[in-house]
């Protein structure tokens, strides 16, 4: 399957949009926003340039392609090669910031100038931030406990040989873990009063992690910088991002500048540390170093003092000092602001762009994290890493997948999409070109690419109307971030990472299901803009910051609704802090009236008890997720099946002002929804908005009356090969000679129709059957759980008149214009994924390319490529419908 495929099926795609969306449109300006949405609303590539090998030439077409696709922009990501240099197929990889680097990158800005299209650029390359620039006295930096045994008797021992770049900062010995007293060291030798019994030494040494940038391009190799260190991020900042900007000389600068998340592991210390937790703090850190490795009375509060005071310089030196440049210079700081070290959610409003990952939306993850404090803080686009692992192996995904990936990024609340992503290949590379070792796939080397316009298109719609307004989520839930600080410890110091295992998923089904979105919400959250929430879910919590928790208290008698998990906190702080743990178990006792304090599998009755539903539904529907936003004008729903059967009920809705409106981003079709208890019938992964704005829709839903099978002999063209003859349809992968194939097929079908008046009529193409085993909600590698009837995008005509595309449930198209009374012909375009044409070749070797330049990744789930089933499987049938109102097909 070669580019001139892809191409065909964009132009296809281009002539194939909705029939009758503009005669549907109304006056008014929300619809035809959605109908048109602006252009900025469009979703975003990560674009990997593997070398970097790139050419202008190619740099143009592929920036072209993305643009036809429906993209709206990129953000270039210089990774690990993908061959050596070779002369005999032009390729040679640019080493990172090297002048020929620099040009490649100025002339994809002018190009996307000249397209309109947004340019990002990657503060580093691969992640997280480092490279050769940064020397071993800026490298991430770990703290480590060493014990040396001591015999009875001894008055002194050796002390162990340190490392490159390591220092002995504090070394211990008492008759137990919890009895220390300093030890002074001067030499090879440490001297200590003679003990009566055998003993451990313990040497805390401060050192680097050596932990080297991930993915690295040729040239980026080295260390991962000191996220603590001020000095190391300057240092990174002026050889690299000024470096980087530098490209556009004379030019507008990037849209926005990012960093991957921190993923910087093992990093807990940096060399002014002990400094600078004496002046937070109010004492020396250095004789209270065991209680964060070992488990004694003191170690909760010093683990949270110290975990605090890493999170305090992680938000001051790398997060606000990036986005403090960025802003100097014209651009934006994008970011996923958490990891390790760790960083607070309230750390999200120190940036521009906040930005999130993970599609899991019933449990907590990094993307409500982004969503909530963008929300907190006013920040009205937030962005996600999409796509990433998506239908694992590479090639494998379709459009459908990734509709139901975005899809739960919505749900979370996210209105920008950066797609991960859009791998640059050379000319001449063996189809389907290059890949990124961690899925998926998503440029126009795939055989359906021509559906990606109708799919962009989608997402845009979906993107706008999730800007616009304000979120109404009207319940809170405080993560435990306190109590996570104090059990933190060096070997994993990570809020968000701990918050996972921490806050049970069970509290987030529970406000779900009770029919309420939310958001997270943390200390320093609690007297934000965006706190404006009616309902505030404490999980079970030991510690809590008393004035954060005063605030709560202030919230509370204005109204507020609080609801604890067993009980309420009755800890805080640090060390020193005796005042702080007063003052909570102060305000738990005036607190407990104004409390409900339930079980954890109580806690959905105590939220509807608290706030009546957002969305109440007639029966329970877990798979059915909704975000509320409020507009001046009234309010918007999107509501999203994120499962793979259909899903019909009825709901009532808080934002209900009459006469609600369906609207299908898919089709450009609106039509009454009604008010009260409204109907909700959506097929597996199918999506809409309910707009309520006091305006009433002409249009109404139509219910099929009858239908026609189409049966017959229908026949299916490949490009270079003999028409084939189908008595039946199936999965051309059935097929031994077709097994193999990665590309498109033409079905075509004549058939006979009698049309008439009043009625409207429809192409189904079948629901798609659920999988045995739909994925879980902690699925790493997502994908839509339904065997479809059309694998995996198809184009569509009747008559010779371009009538849609089909990727995603119902599958069904709306043909009412186009159909004839008498003979019709339907031509059906279908393209499968590339893993069909990769399973029939033995997976690439990266012998040569490893010993060139090292294993810097490797190849993931490539025991899963095997031939999928592709084509129209079937059965098609024509639906008619009685039409008194328009829009058919609705």
């Amino acid at each position: 399957m070669g580019l001139r495929i892809a191409a065909r099926w964009l132009a296809l795609a281009a002539i194939a949009a909705p029939v009758g969306v503009q005669a549907q449109a109304s006056d008014d300006s929300l619809w035809q926003s959605f109908l048109t949405p602006p252009p900025e609303a469009r979703p975003m590539m990560r674009w990997w340039w593997f070398g970097p090998s790139v050419n202008e030439a190619e740099i143009d077409r592929e920036i072209r392609a993305m643009k036809a696709g429906g993209f709206g922009g990129f953000e270039v990501q210089p990774v690990y090669p993908l061959s050596p240099d070779d002369a005999s197929t032009g390729i040679r990889n640019l080493p990172w910031l090297s002048d020929d680097f620099l040009a490649a990158l100025r002339h994809a800005a002018q190009t996307a100038q000249v397209e309109g299209m947004r340019i990002d650029v990657t503060g580093g390359s691969g992640w997280p931030y480092g490279g050769p620039h940064i020397p071993v006295t800026q490298a991430a930096a770990s703290i480590r406990m060493m014990r040396v045994p001591v015999p009875a008797g001894a008055t002194d021992f050796a002390v162990p040989a340190l490392g490159p770049g390591e220092t002995l900062v504090s070394a211990m010995i008492g008759p137990d873990d919890a009895s220390q007293h300093l030890i002074p060291i001067y030499g090879p030798r440490a001297t200590v009063r003679p003990g009566a019994v055998p003993r451990e030494a313990l040497l805390f040494v401060a050192g680097r992690t050596g932990q080297q940038v991930k993915r690295a391009a040729v040239g980026a190799e080295g260390y991962v910088l000191d996220h603590l260190d001020s000095a190391a991020i300057a240092n990174h900042l002026t050889t690299v991002g000024d470096r980087l900007l530098s490209a556009f000389s004379g030019m507008a600068p990037p849209y926005a500048f990012f960093s991957d998340s921190l993923e910087s592991y093992g990093s807990s210390w940096t060399g002014d540390l002990p400094a600078e937790f004496a002046r937070r703090r109010g004492y020396d850190l250095l004789p209270h170093l065991p209680a964060l490795f070992l488990d004694t009375p003191e170690s909760a509060a010093v683990r949270f003092d110290w975990g605090r005071t890493l999170a305090e310089l992680t938000g001051e030196r790398y997060l606000a000092t990036i986005d403090s440049w960025a802003k100097q210079r014209g651009t934006r700081f994008r970011v996923q602001a958490y990891g390790t070290p760790p960083t607070l959610l309230s750390g999200n409003a120190l940036v521009a762009l906040p930005e999130g990952e993970g599609a899991n939306w019933r449990e907590f993850n990094s993307t409500r994290w982004a969503t909530s404090g963008a929300h907190l803080y006013g920040k009205p686009v937030i962005s996600s890493e999409t796509w990433t692992w998506l239908h694992s192996p590479s090639w494998a995904a379709s459009p459908l997948d990734m509709k139901v990936e975005a899809d739960r990024h919505f749900l979370q609340g996210v209105n920008q999409l950066i797609g991960h992503g859009w791998p640059y290949s050379p000319p001449g590379v063996p189809e389907p070109g290059w890949a990124f070792y961690a899925a998926a796939a998503l440029n126009d080397h795939n055989p359906w690419y021509g559906a990606m316009p109708e799919l962009t298109r989608y997402l845009q719609r979906v993107s706008h109307l999730l800007r616009l307004g304000e979120p109404a989520n009207g319940v809170a839930v405080y993560l435990p971030t306190e109590d996570v600080l104090a059990a933190m410890k060096p070997q994993a110091a990570s809020v968000n990472d701990a918050i996972g295992h921490r806050l049970t998923e069970t509290v987030v089904t529970q406000v779900l299901d009770a029919g309420h979105g939310f958001d997270f919400v943390d200390a320093g959250a609690i007297g934000a803009p965006g706190f404006r929430h009616r309902v505030l879910v404490l999980p079970r919590l030991d510690r809590i910051d008393p004035a954060a928790y005063a605030a709560i208290e202030r919230w509370a008698r204005r109204g507020g609704k609080l609801i604890a998990i067993d009980r309420l906190p009755d800890n805080a702080g640090g060390l020193r802090d005796d005042a702080a743990r007063t003052a909570v178990r102060r305000l738990s006792q005036r607190l407990r009236g104004r409390t409900t304090i339930v079980a954890v599998s109580d806690l959905g009755r105590a939220v509807t008890q608290a706030a009546a539903p957002d969305v109440a539904l007639a029966a329970p529907a877990p798979d059915l997720g909704f975000v509320h936003r409020t507009l001046p004008q009234g309010a918007l729903y999107f509501i999203a099946n994120t499962g793979n059967t259909p899903i019909r009920t009825s709901a009532r809705f808080a934002g209900d002002r009459g006469n609600g409106s369906w609207w299908d981003a898919m089709t450009g079709k609106r039509w009454a929804a009604g008010s009260g208890d409204i109907a909700i019938d959506l097929a597996p992964y199918q999506s809409r908005f309910l707009i309520f704005t006091g305006q009433q829709s002409r249009a109404t839903p139509l219910d099929a009356t009858s239908s026609q099978s189409l049966t017959g002999t229908w026949r299916m063209t490949i490009a270079g090969q003999a028409e084939r003859s189908l008595a039946r349809l199936g999965s051309w992968a059935d097929d031994p000679e077709l097994r193999f194939f990665s590309g498109t097929a033409t079905y075509r079908l004549r058939f006979d129709a009698t049309p008439t008046t009043g009625k409207c009529f429809a192409l189904d193409f079948g629901p798609g059957v659920p999988r045995a085993a739909s994925p879980g909600t902690r699925s790493t590698r997502p994908f839509a759980a339904i065997d479809a009837p059309v694998r995996d995008a198809a184009i569509v005509r009747l008559n010779g008149q371009p009538v849609g595309t089909v990727f995603a449930p119902p599958y069904r198209l709306d043909v009412s214009d186009a159909l004839r009374k008498g003979e019709n012909l339907l031509e059906v375009a279908v393209s499968n994924t590339m893993v069909n044409q990769l399973a029939g070749r033995p997976p690439a070797d990266f012998r040569l390319l490893n010993a060139r330049y090292g294993e810097r990744f490797q190849n993931q789930d490539q025991g899963k490529v095997a031939p999928a089933p592709s084509g129209l499987l079937g059965p098609v049938s024509l639906v008619e419908a009685h039409a008194s109102e328009r829009p058919c097909g609705a």
